[in-house]
């Protein structure tokens, strides 16, 4: 290990908009906007949000503020906007991922940018330059604890490694220097937290968690700005993050092509509301129904092969067969593969069928089991095997990667059709002026004059 805390924060105080390349930019507007969708809709749908909106109000965290929280009605303090936009944000299990880290990079870096970029009175560039800062480092923080590794030590990535994001972001949008950087990581590396204890009940504590790595962030990056010390040595030390929460840290990968690859080209978009585990066989189900015109009844046997982290997110029938709650239902290769399998496509509002006989009945028929074929010579983890058995034979497919990764990433069209669909329940007709700022965020002197759109 080599300095890689220093050189993650000298990059970030480095960073400009014009090093960017356009295609980069562009995604990371897309990214953004698909992100707002999902927390625009939660604001109002996710069964977690009451008791979010009550535990601020009984703590007195819930006083005005100039920070937007997505299809809320009033304006926040810039920690507690982060932390709502962050935890809505990913309540739908809708949003973004990062295969080879196996995070969702927006959940905790855009509500920390919008934030703080209100809070400062940042353009749409300069915002943008911290949204992409923040993926980056995120991101590389994810690749070099392992994901496989740091799910069997019982974390999850996108709240701890999402903690160091949620800083640079907002770190960059304070202007800090790489010393005051340095110190925001070393704050951000004593609260970096995350269990995957959520899995055995279907509990909130994931949407929480990465509403928390959000404001965290935001409270590293303005204790570094007041000049407060942060430990050095936060990724790579002694105690550090890569030795803490990983058996087998890659530390290279924190830094691997800084400046040139850019991870943010990586990430994926999501076209199911659940576990990203679950969505190529999704994709697969769906695709054999048709070809083959199935019904349920016809089915006799159902195979789901998964890597073993989608075993461990999705696949333990003990606890994942039957699920009785939204979390459950997201984290249930059986619930999910069965609404597919059922009636040929999956969105939010089929969480209304958790209990239903039928696709209980569906669910029964399912196993989910490891395949070596999704893990030996295999760069991301996410592919699936299913194999299908009826009364004619069976019939199997693999497949290497879920769609929307960046090899079928969707158009422009497809994506802002995601996002209305989601947003314009609650927004109406301003989640339409909404998708053309987010779009065209660099035009604005100030991202207030964008973000205000999305106040309900």
């Amino acid at each position: 290990m080599a300095h890689e805390t220093a050189t993650l924060a000298a990059y970030v105080a480095d960073l400009k908009y014009s090093d960017i390349p356009p295609e980069v930019l562009e995604r990371a507007k897309v990214l953004t906007l698909d992100f707002l969708g999902s927390a625009i809709r939660a604001r109002r749908d996710a069964e977690s949000t009451p008791s979010l909106m009550k535990m601020l109000e009984a703590l007195a965290l819930d006083g005005k503020g100039e920070a937007t929280v997505f299809g809320d009605t009033k304006t926040w303090t810039p920690a507690v906007a982060a932390l709502l936009n962050g935890a809505l944000g990913h309540s739908l299990d809708f949003d973004d991922t990062h295969a080879d880290s196996s995070l969702h990079p927006s959940a905790p870096v855009v509500p920390a940018a919008f934030a703080v970029g209100e809070m400062v009175g940042a353009s749409g560039r300069d915002v943008l330059t911290a949204i992409v800062a923040g993926y980056e480092v995120c991101c590389r923080l994810g690749n070099a604890l392992d994901p496989t590794s740091h799910y069997a030590r019982g974390f999850h990535p996108t709240a701890t490694a999402g903690t160091y994001g949620a800083a640079a972001a907002a770190a960059k949008l304070f202007g800090l220097s790489k010393d005051q950087i340095i110190s925001a990581f070393g704050v951000s590396g004593s609260q970096a937290a995350g269990s995957l204890q959520f899995l055995v009940n279907g509990a909130w504590n994931k949407r929480y968690q990465v509403g928390a790595a959000a404001m965290n962030g935001v409270i590293a990056a303005t204790l570094a700005r007041n000049d407060f010390i942060g430990s050095s040595e936060a990724v790579e030390g002694k105690h550090g993050l890569l030795v803490g929460y990983s058996d087998d840290a890659h530390p290279d990968k924190a830094v691997a092509g800084l400046g040139s690859t850019y991870e943010t080209l990586k990430i994926g978009v999501k076209p199911y509301p659940s576990c990203r585990y679950t969505h190529a066989a999704i994709d697969a189900l769906i695709a054999m129904r048709r070809e083959h015109n199935l019904t349920p009844d016809q089915i006799r046997k159902v195979e789901i092969g998964l890597h073993r982290n989608g075993i461990t997110l999705t696949g333990d029938a003990a606890t994942k067969r039957h699920p009785t709650s939204v979390v459950g239902g997201q984290f249930s290769m059986f619930f999910t593969g069965a609404i597919a399998l059922d009636q040929g496509h999956f969105g939010w509002d089929d969480y209304d069928r958790l209990g239903d006989a039928a696709i209980d009945a569906l669910a029964d028929k399912f196993d989910v089991v490891q395949d070596d074929r999704l893990e030996i010579g295999r760069t991301h983890p996410f592919g699936a095997r299913v194999s299908i058995t009826t009364d004619d034979g069976t019939h199997e497919r693999l497949y290497a990667d879920p769609s929307g990764e960046p090899t079928s990433f969707p158009d422009a069209m497809a994506m802002q059709q995601k996002f209305l669909t989601l947003a314009r329940p609650v927004l109406d007709k301003r989640a339409d002026q909404l998708a053309d700022a987010i779009l065209t965020l660099e035009r604005f002197d100030r991202v207030e004059k964008a973000t205000q759109l999305g106040r309900q």
